[in-house]
């Protein structure tokens, strides 16, 4: 149909915003506190968690013991470096769709996490969801739930400029604090328009019983 546009869910929208926020690494480095990571910051703990993942070798995919070696060989180097020192021309690399779809399923995790802390979670706004899937990516669900408390407290209540006061992370960029920052205050316009658009139509619905008993309904 002309004049069709997608538009992407807030799903959708958190992955593109956290792999440009935590970038995004095809192969195996270190972060920054040493641990052995790939994708969009999924800390492998072990070799069999490693070993789970679907890496290739080139053009077919790696056997177990690739992959096992690959993990052996980044684990010993030294960390603190960017992620371009550990990949070498014969690096094991996950594809693109298999970095997307791995952080489909933590932030469906996540959001799992947010509804037991929020039962309301899926009637909030979307961008108010997004910000705090940044969140809880960032900081995990003890670190959300209990490092901010005046900001869950503003969730719970819908208080999204609090919310937006409250929000503000040591660690993450200007940038990406100010992005979170946003996406609560945005859902109070979002907010604004609903109980607009709520308003308007009790006011037509009101309208046409007026109408109606005063001139009764058109046959």
């Amino acid at each position: 149909m002309l004049g069709w546009r997608y538009v992407a869910n807030y799903l959708e929208r958190s992955l593109a915003k956290l792999k440009e926020f935590e970038g995004c690494v095809p192969w195996m480095y270190r972060d920054t506190v040493g641990k052995v990571t790939v994708g969009v910051g999924l800390m492998l703990p072990s070799i069999e968690a490693a070993q789970a993942l679907p890496f290739f070798a080139g053009t077919r995919a790696a056997t177990s013991g690739e992959i096992a070696a690959e993990f052996t060989r980044v684990d010993a180097m030294p960390t603190g470096r960017p992620s371009s020192f550990y990949k070498t021309p014969s690096a094991l690399e996950l594809t693109q769709q298999a970095i997307d779809a791995q952080l489909s399923v933590v932030l469906q995790g996540f959001e799992a996490d947010l509804r037991t802390q929020l039962p309301h979670y899926d009637a909030l706004p979307d961008t108010a969801k997004m910000a705090l899937l940044d969140m809880i990516y960032n900081l995990g669900p003890s670190g959300l739930f209990k490092g901010f408390p005046h900001l869950m407290a503003a969730v719970e209540t819908g208080a999204w400029t609090q919310a937006a006061a409250n929000c503000m992370r040591h660690g993450p960029s200007p940038e990406r604090n100010a992005w979170t920052r946003e996406q609560f205050l945005s859902a109070v316009v979002t907010e604004i328009k609903a109980e607009a658009e709520g308003l308007l139509t009790r006011i037509w619905l009101r309208l046409r019983l007026t109408m109606s008993a005063l001139f009764g309904r058109p046959r």
